[in-house]
């Protein structure tokens, strides 16, 4: 008998790739619960993430707006957003906990 153990890993890999994503539902932009159970969690570390964008999108002057009309912070505008995006075109975030080393 042929070794699938490999597939079975591959099976494995993508299932849980699938169950992190969102369940389509009626609006493609309600934000996943993993991830604003990331949001909301301010203890979570912070990264900074600094890309060029095309100034004729206007989404500093957009994200400014948004913040205003919500409350929302700029950092949560940008990651709710990318994460949103990143989901929907199949690339989930890995959210097992970070192992830290013992002393």
């Amino acid at each position: 008998m042929p070794d699938l153990s490999s597939y079975a890993a591959q099976l494995r890999g993508l299932a849980d790739a699938l169950e992190a994503q969102s369940e389509p539902g009626d609006d493609p932009f309600i934000p996943h619960p993993d991830t604003l159970e990331v949001i909301n969690n301010r203890h979570t570390k912070r990264g900074q993430l600094n890309y060029a964008v095309p100034d004729q999108l206007q989404l500093q002057r957009r994200i400014r707006r948004y913040n205003a009309d919500t409350d929302t912070a700029h950092g949560d505008i940008v990651a709710l957003a990318l994460d949103t995006w990143l989901r929907a075109k199949g690339y989930p975030p890995d959210l097992t906990p970070l192992k830290t080393e013992a002393p």
